[in-house]
């Protein structure tokens, strides 16, 4: 008997030590996976757009943008006689069009009183379409001539990624926001500020180095040795830079700790995704009173829990889905205007861009169907005009 219990102990799996080695192989095979799909010295660039694209980007029709091309302040035409338009070709017309005006018509960045828009998105259950939305809406922004900066908060950086950054490879020790935030000797937040291929786009990467926030906060409240208390300090980390900047969007971890109660207290808005079935529509209910109980907690210490605004978006949407559609009607009845009009719609153009670490903004529409293209294209471009709008009127423009 003793011996049958000898040999079924040996016979058990150190969970550690598993976990420890299929992380170890899982990581190495996906870095070679990587190198095979996209070259470790290749850079990510931004594709050319069309004069319809172009246009809509500046908000001027496309004749208009074939008069100002025509006069020499647009790409040269290619052997066909059509003009393809890079970000820097439509930032360069933005300024044309704006010499001698005195309002700024065509580039968007803030004014004198207009404050720092810092928009966190959020949700407690992955696989919401967090950071697609986040890394769509920044780019979306930038496109738009906006000044943004992309901050990845997230752990697993998936949205570093998406924008060529690798997390394993390209961000090393206090690159991340924790460099900015940590308890002993925090480094100046324009130092781990880094470009990206996209005009007008910066990005602040993320890794599994974010975690230590979440370990060391708790080691500094009891200790009292924090100089600013751990929700104050990512606003406080972007204060030195926020001149810089029109635009924030903090991707935040799918989970309620000490990072996202920090973003939260950091920002001026936020943006809560949401799958429209039930299991998810449960989960977020259990979210939100969660988050409610601990911002009361946080405002009673002195953290800001004031927004501009506040706002659902339905993402992954299958409209032809019946109970998808009995959900969002359901949401809509309880939440009213705090639901964005639009809803993120689910694609395969833009799941299957995500596998190439691209978003829908940077592949050929030659690479898809036309109309699975278009649609998703469209959804994206509704979805986050409304938030542009949103943003717009927060600052008193029409």
């Amino acid at each position: 008997m003793l011996q049958q219990r000898i040999q079924s102990l040996e016979e058990q799996e150190h969970l550690p030590s598993l976990l420890s080695a299929d992380a170890q192989e899982l990581a190495h095979q996906l870095q070679e996976h990587q190198k095979k799909i996209f070259s470790p010295t290749a850079q990510k660039t931004m594709r050319l757009f069309t004069p319809a694209e172009a246009a809509a980007f500046i908000g001027i029709g496309e004749g208009y943008l074939r008069q100002i091309a025509s006069e020499g302040h647009g790409p040269q035409p290619l052997s066909n006689g059509r003009r393809m338009y890079a970000v820097e070709d439509i930032d360069r017309i933005r300024r044309v069009l704006d010499e001698g005006a005195k309002t700024g018509k065509y580039i968007p960045h803030r004014r004198p009183g207009e404050k720092l828009q810092v928009v966190s998105v959020m949700n407690f259950k992955g696989g919401s379409g967090k950071t697609t939305t986040s890394a769509h809406l920044s780019q979306y922004l930038a496109l738009r001539g906006y000044r943004v900066l992309a901050i990845d908060l997230d752990p697993q950086a998936s949205l570093s990624a998406l924008f060529g950054h690798q997390p394993e490879l390209d961000v090393g020790e206090a690159e991340t926001l924790y460099g900015a935030i940590r308890y002993e000797n925090p480094r100046p937040i324009g130092d781990i500020v880094r470009s990206t291929y996209t005009a007008n786009l910066h990005l602040i990467p993320g890794n599994l180095e974010l975690m230590e926030f979440e370990h060391e906060t708790p080691k500094a409240m009891i200790g009292g040795s924090a100089e600013t208390l751990f929700f104050a300090r990512i606003g406080e980390a972007l204060s030195e830079i926020e001149s810089f900047y029109d635009i924030a969007v903090i991707d935040c971890p799918p989970q309620l700790g000490f990072l996202t109660m920090s973003a939260l207290c950091a920002a001026t808005s936020v943006l809560i995704t949401v799958h429209p079935q039930m299991l998810d529509v449960m989960s977020m209910s259990q979210f939100l009173s969660m988050t409610s109980d601990l911002m009361t907690v946080v405002e009673k210490a002195g953290g800001r829990t004031s927004y501009d605004w506040m706002r659902y978006l339905v993402t992954r949407f299958e409209p032809n889905d019946g109970p998808q559609s009995q959900m969002t009607g359901f949401m809509r009845a309880i939440f009213g205007n705090r639901m964005l009009q639009n809803a993120m719609v689910k694609s395969t153009a833009i799941s299957d861009a995500g596998v190439t670490k691209q978003t829908l903004y940077e592949v050929e529409r030659s690479q898809f169907i036309r109309g699975t293209y278009d649609r998703a294209m469209d959804s994206l471009s509704l979805v986050n005009s409304e938030i542009e709008e949103i943003i717009r009127k927060v600052w008193g423009r029409k």
